[in-house]
């Protein structure tokens, strides 16, 4: 939750992920294998069903009010809309459910106006990642428990994601959603953070380049707020380079990934490409502007099989000795005795 005072980046992490239908799915799919109210919930609508609700109605973008706001069929089949609202806290705010009740006489209200309904009955789902016990939609002491879905004017869920398991999460088939639900889950727990983030590097390398490394990069914004500038030091180690964690950015990164994985054909070939836009000024020019030191950098912590492994690609690929001693580190010598 954001108000007009704050740009928090952990409310714009949440709404950035989980603004799209398909991670939204896999965010209850996970919630409800320990959380009864969201089972539930997915059992009386139409999951393939969600669409979000644009801004003009639910005033959701950086510094917007609401977090996320949906309609979903019901699935009674007779495409009867019903309108969600996913709500984000990461500490106990006594404000809560006076905000949630306005996004849904503001939100849900004007969106059934516009489309010539009385009214949507609305499902606020409230999800929270803080360090202290806390469930807004318990706190009505004066009432016994039977009276608060009364008191409330939306059907109220809660979820507490620490509850959501590491074990679901390794095994969900949406990467995106899990690794940013256990950076919530871990958000005050460096240690455990370190420990299970790197086990999500397998299933990170099955998703596009560019969607990993934006990933990434906002997972890297949100945990520093919570846990400072050191936190991204840390997961630098624990996805062993800078360029890995950030999707392989440099050309040394891109070597040690590629001799790690044993795949010294596909590298050739990559240097082959970098080397054809070289010879527009030179071979020795193009590697003079970094190409060489990106690729020593890269080779520098290989093994010396592996150098021996990679000069033999690059001789069978026709290239000089010269270039591929300088690429290497390797002697002539060596080269010529492969």
């Amino acid at each position: 939750m954001t108000n007009k005072n704050s740009r928090r980046s952990h409310d714009a992490f949440f709404r950035w992920l989980f603004a799209d239908e398909n991670h939204l799915r896999a965010l209850l799919k996970l919630s409800a294998k320990s959380n009864l109210e969201i089972q539930q919930f997915l059992a009386a609508v139409d999951p393939n069903t969600f669409v979000r609700i644009p801004d003009t109605y639910s005033n959701v973008d950086e510094t917007g009010e609401a977090d996320l706001a949906f309609r979903v069929n019901a699935s009674s089949g007779d495409h009867a809309l019903v309108g969600v609202l996913l709500e984000h806290k990461s500490g106990p705010d006594a404000n809560t459910l006076a905000q949630m009740k306005k996004y849904v006489n503001s939100v849900m209200n004007a969106y059934a106006q516009s489309h010539s309904a009385t009214q949507i009955p609305t499902v606020a789902i409230l999800f929270y990642n803080g360090k202290v016990p806390w469930d807004p939609y318990k706190n009505f002491p004066q009432y016994p428990e039977y009276f608060h879905n009364l008191i409330l004017p939306f059907k109220a869920a809660f979820v507490n994601m620490t509850q959501i398991s590491d074990d679901d999460c390794l095994k969900c088939e949406d990467v995106a959603t899990a690794m940013g639900v256990t950076a919530m889950k871990y958000a005050f727990n460096r240690k455990k953070l370190l420990a299970i983030l790197p086990k999500f590097q397998k299933a990170l390398t099955q998703i596009p380049y560019d969607e990993a490394k934006n990933l990434l990069e906002k997972i890297s914004v949100y945990l520093k707020e919570y846990l400072g500038e050191s936190i991204l030091k840390e997961l630098d180690m624990a996805f062993v380079s800078i360029g890995q964690k950030y999707g392989f950015v440099s050309a040394g990164d891109v070597f040690r990934q590629r001799l790690a994985a044993g795949k010294a054909e596909a590298l050739a070939e990559g240097i082959s490409k970098g080397l054809s836009k070289g010879r527009k000024e030179g071979l020795s020019k193009g590697l003079s502007k970094g190409r060489a030191e990106g690729i020593r950098q890269g080779l520098s912590k290989g093994r010396k099989e592996e150098k021996l492994s990679l000069a033999k690609a690059f001789r069978n690929k026709g290239f000089p000795l010269e270039t591929i001693a300088e690429v290497t580190g390797l002697s002539i010598d060596e080269i010529k005795a492969l």
